[in-house]
């Protein structure tokens, strides 16, 4: 009965100086693609201990006959053996094998033939018990040629790694030196990973994302008790040094001159060449690099609140479902809650204060810029979540104004000027975005006279807007705007005129005609005139109340359609 020498010439020791511990995703072959290879048909391959235990990945193959093979292993290995050497004892063979498992050995191949007929039962079931890949080969081959075969395929890949490494970190380097925001990191890593990526802060709420619309539901709900769990089992897997997430969830420390941001998650996804961990770490030093660069600005609050509040408002999300769990992700409690949607007007709200302040009142809130044309350019949209119960009365309001515009109190100079518009109290996200509309119509409705701030405006004690923001759609309600201010209008466009600020100043201040006249920056003679002219074209009695009800309509209406 032949038997195989070691002979030294083809030797396949791991290199020196190769590392000891195997990443999961480092661009390796598995068990599985290695059986896949030319090198091992002519060998009848039979998988024996198969499943889960074939996805291990072999760094090197080594040769040996020896029941001391497990000295000369450190782990990621695929060992290819006759079994020539091995002890008769069963004891002995289930030793022998646990001995390879302790070493962090990959697979197992045993031909059969020279020495074993059949692989012992021990073998077998020791290697089950143990999780270890365990294949017979039925018939003889050239060990030399499968260790050529499985090296060659190893070395063309981790090449071929180093290339794709190479790529994203130019890739992330660009977008670092370019000053790229958080956001578009996240979407240029979702987009090469192939994956769902999260970047979250370190109270585990979701600063920025890339999910499809349509799983935004699924991944992103409760999330903070998922991203903790899955922060522990990483912290786990590190402590015991096991190669690779199970459940798919890789987690990357944002970090850099030993301050911690926040974290990338990136979500199950395909293997990727460089290795899915090496590009999420890519895109958390792109990160930290910028947050060195903003200093104290806390970009990223800043961006993901005015980001998420903006597609809110804009309608880009697929369903109630997902941009319910992607708000509640980002730190804003929704279930049970008392929600409120603001704009403040009038005063400049800085970044982060918005939070603080509903903070002080037991909440949490999320802010952004109003969209285009939709309010005064200062006008900043405030989403509010309260504890169920509590009372936001105007003098809470009053305060919540007054701490946005940083003052010390209501009556500080500072907020001398603000308007705090509030819509109908929601108790969902739908009824929350319908409130930030009547908000929104509020604020460009002119004030009926001036007052000292802060000023506290309800969508409540203004039936009118109500209407026109629940009915912002029909076209029968477009209609008559349109069919009650054209005259107006085609007469504003051909000379530059002020007819509709008129009309406007006139209907904020009903039955005061001086106040209207100071509101438009007109004389009182120059504004009787203007007004003598709208009931000119429009033909109406400006006196009439049922006329006046149907022009402050119309007037809402086309103010609602003009956003």
């Amino acid at each position: 009965m032949a038997l195989r020498r070691e002979d030294e010439s083809i030797r396949t020791d791991r290199p020196d100086g190769a590392p000891a511990s195997v990443p999961s995703d480092d661009g390796l072959p598995t068990v599985r693609e290695i059986l896949e290879l030319d090198a091992f048909a002519g060998g009848v391959a039979e998988v024996l201990v198969g499943d889960a235990a074939l996805e291990a990945r072999v760094r090197w193959v080594h040769v040996s006959d020896s029941p001391g093979v497990a000295r000369l292993l450190d782990g990621g290995e695929l060992l290819l053996s006759t079994g020539a050497g091995w002890p008769a004892e069963p004891d002995e063979l289930r030793a022998l094998i646990a001995g390879l498992v302790e070493t962090g050995l990959s697979g197992l191949v045993l031909e059969l033939g020279a020495h074993y007929r059949y692989v012992p039962a021990v073998v077998v079931d020791t290697a089950a018990e143990h999780g270890l890949a365990l294949v017979a080969l039925h018939r003889e081959v050239k060990f030399v040629a499968l260790t050529e075969a499985v090296h060659r395929r190893i070395i063309s890949e981790q090449t071929a790694a180093l290339h794709a490494r190479d790529e994203v970190r130019e890739r992330f380097t660009a977008l670092a030196l370019r000053g790229a925001p958080a956001d578009f990191i996240v979407q240029q890593l979702a987009q090469t990973l192939g994956s769902p990526v999260v970047l979250e802060n370190l109270a585990h709420e979701v600063v920025a994302a890339e999910v499809a619309p349509s799983a935004e539901h699924e991944l992103l709900a409760d999330w903070q008790r998922r991203s903790r769990d899955a922060h522990r089992r990483d912290a786990d897997r590190r402590r015991a040094h096991a190669a690779a997430p199970a459940d798919g969830w890789l987690v990357v420390p944002v970090e850099a001159r030993g301050i911690r941001w926040g974290h990338l998650i990136a979500l199950p996804g395909p293997a990727h060449p460089a290795g899915r961990t090496s590009v999420l770490e890519q895109g958390a030093i792109a990160l930290a690099l910028g947050r060195l660069a903003d200093g104290d600005d806390d970009s990223w609050a800043r961006i993901g609140r005015q980001r998420l509040v903006e597609g809110l408002l804009a309608g880009r999300f697929a369903g109630v479902a997902g941009a319910t769990a992607r708000v509640e992700a980002a730190g804003l409690p929704l279930m049970g809650a008392s929600l409120f949607g603001l704009v403040v007007t009038g005063g400049r709200v800085a970044t982060g204060v918005a939070d603080a302040a509903a903070r002080a009142l037991g909440g949490r809130a999320l802010d952004g810029t109003a969209p285009g044309g939709a309010a005064p350019a200062s006008a900043r949209v405030v989403l509010l979540s309260l504890p169920g119960g509590t009372r936001f009365d105007d003098a809470a309001a009053r305060r919540f104004a007054a701490s946005l515009v940083g003052a010390a109190g209501p009556a500080d100079a500072a907020a001398a000027g603000v308007v705090l518009s509030i819509g109908t109290p929601a108790r969902d996200l739908e009824g929350m975005l319908v409130a930030v509309q009547e908000s929104l119509d509020l604020a460009a409705t002119p004030l009926p006279r001036a007052a000292r701030g802060p000023v506290i405006r309800r969508a409540d004690d203004r039936p009118l807007v109500r209407l026109v923001t629940s009915l912002r759609d029909d076209h029968r309600l477009q209609e008559h705007g349109e069919r009650m201010l054209a005259p107006l209008i085609e007469y504003d466009l051909a000379r530059g005129g002020d007819l509709l600020d008129v009309l406007g100043a006139m209907l904020a201040h009903p039955g005061n005609r001086t106040a209207a006249a100071a509101a438009s920056h007109l004389s009182r003679s120059v504004f009787y005139q203007r007004l003598a002219l709208i009931g000119d074209l429009l033909d109406a009695d400006l006196d009439d109340g049922e006329t006046l009800t149907a022009l402050h309509l119309a007037l809402l209406v086309r103010r609602t359609a003009a956003r």
